[in-house]
């Protein structure tokens, strides 16, 4: 027959749970800070302008930033103008706040 040995728990400390609070309010202030520093300052592909395209397109994780600048966007902007399809309807907003809304 195997010897049981009664478990003996450490009483708990005092001020366990105001630390436990402490920690959560700190994870949460954290948090509330990072999302404060994403929404006033969304980075460097912010918005389409000055003959730069940025737009964010269904992909298979969900969605993907395409940020296009110079030859390369007017190019993406040509495409999207002459072409119908769902893509080129979605990259049209972005074109026009770039200023290459009329791209020949």
């Amino acid at each position: 027959m195997p010897l049981l040995v009664p478990y003996s728990q450490a009483p708990p400390r005092p001020g366990g749970k105001r630390r436990l609070a402490a920690i959560v309010v700190a994870v949460a202030v954290v948090f509330a800070g990072v999302a404060v520093l994403a929404a006033v300052h969304p980075g460097g592909y912010g918005q389409s302008r000055a003959g730069c395209v940025t737009v964010t397109i269904p992909s298979s994780t969900g969605g993907a930033l395409l940020h296009a600048c110079g030859a390369w966007a007017r190019s993406l902007c040509r495409h999207a103008l002459r072409d119908g399809d769902r893509m080129s309807r979605l990259i049209r907003p972005a074109c026009r706040q770039a200023g290459l809304g009329s791209v020949s």
